[in-house]
């Protein structure tokens, strides 16, 4: 039994992205990559749509005030009104599921239009942390809507309308899925109220956030979505786009503040253990990967595919890093990070520019002081996605 000293070591180098970056249950299998399972018919149907309230400006200027600051030079500029829309998408095998998502719109003059920003939110442990369940102020979504942006933040699979299937972690197909569905159930809810877009689309995310984001953009890419047509920017945060990179980088951190769990989570050497002996070590993984005041369950098949060492496998299933964008896309990490290791952005960019890219693809560096790690990022990546944007998005 490892003691709980050693547990908090493992959190301290993972949990921070998985906290912010999640956690699993039991139910993932070992064995050969999935085959491509056909998105159901019905993807991306809207199921309904509820209006949540509207917030004037003032409150969320206050709400910034009162918290540490989101990012320099955020000004709210319009009250806004949120609504939570449902609708159908797969999960990690495939099946249809009922998921959920906010959307949060600035309240503009009669016939105004607005840019469509979809906002990728980091790893959550609880769902009353999912956006359309925690529409307040100082949300991420509702603060970028109060800039002028039309806010689309997907709570993904496992949260808000599908808490209890557990939530596809590190896997790109339902990642991609989530937010390419909710795409198309917000352009049909759009529809329906007369909210007027401009017909531009930007991604964004931070952590598990940026990691969705570069998964739905290749996706979107891959299959052709309608969705591309008004694509005009990514802006992706330290996002573990290189997942064995990412997975690697985590174990160095390990091995050197903890030799003995660092040789038993060494994949090349847990191969050759006793099923039961790796069983076990995977157990005290999740109950380290997972706070005890989690309430919603994690599918942690990558884990497997990282233990038994199968680079193939978690290269098909969960990597999002080496294909060619069609638009810019801007990767934003620290060198400091001990969460999502540096190495993930780097790979990246490498990759897309192998991929012809070239200047369509860039790494800009956090400077933040005294240290550019995982969560002191967060700020100056709000501040560098909005200047990103700025010269790009119209009718703000």
């Amino acid at each position: 039994m490892i003691s709980s000293v050693t547990r908090r070591t493992w959190a301290l180098a993972f949990v921070a992205t998985l906290a912010a970056c999640g956690g699993g249950s039991d139910s993932a299998a070992n064995g050969p990559p999935p085959e491509p399972t056909p998105a159901p018919e019905r993807s991306g149907q809207l199921a309904s749509a509820s209006l949540l309230g509207a917030i004037p400006a003032a409150d969320i200027t206050a709400a910034l005030a009162a918290e540490e600051s989101l990012a320099e030079g955020v000004v709210p500029r319009y009250s806004v009104t949120s609504y939570r829309l449902e609708y159908l998408t797969t999960d990690a095998d495939g099946k249809e599921v009922r998921a959920s998502g906010l959307v949060s719109v600035p309240q503009k003059p009669a016939g105004s239009k607005s840019p469509v920003l979809s906002y990728q939110h980091g790893t959550i442990f609880r769902d009353a942390e999912a956006p359309s369940n925690n529409a307040v102020a100082s949300e991420v979504a509702v603060v970028l809507a109060s800039l002028g942006y039309i806010v689309l933040a997907p709570d993904y699979v496992g949260f808000g309308a599908s808490k209890g299937t557990p939530h596809p972690y590190l896997l790109s197909a339902p990642s991609a899925a989530a937010t390419a569905d909710f795409l198309t159930a917000a352009r049909t809810w759009r529809g329906q109220a007369n909210v007027a877009d401009n017909g531009q689309l930007f991604l964004t995310g931070y952590s598990e956030g940026g990691y969705v984001t570069m998964a739905t953009h290749r996706a979107l890419q891959t299959g052709g979505s309608p969705h591309l047509q008004n694509l005009r920017m990514v802006v992706s945060g330290a996002g573990p786009y290189n997942v064995q990179t990412t997975m690697d980088g985590l174990v160095d951190v390990v091995r050197n503040e903890q030799p003995v769990i660092g040789a038993l989570i060494n994949p090349g050497f847990l191969r050759y253990l006793g099923g039961s002996v790796q069983r076990e070590v995977r157990r005290l993984l999740l109950r380290a990967l997972i706070p005890g005041d989690a309430d919603v369950a994690y599918d942690t098949r990558f884990i497997d595919r990282f233990l038994a060492d199968d680079v193939r496998a978690l290269d098909v299933i969960s990597s999002v890093y080496d294909y060619n964008p069609n638009v810019p896309v801007r990767l934003y990490h620290g060198r400091n990070d001990r969460t999502v290791p540096y190495a993930s952005s780097v790979s990246t960019l490498r990759a897309m520019q192998n991929r012809g890219a070239g200047d369509l693809v860039s790494l800009t560096d956090c400077r933040a002081q005294p240290v550019a790690g995982h969560l002191e990022c967060v700020p100056p990546f709000i501040t560098f996605m909005l200047g990103q944007l700025a010269p790009v998005a119209q009718d703000l």
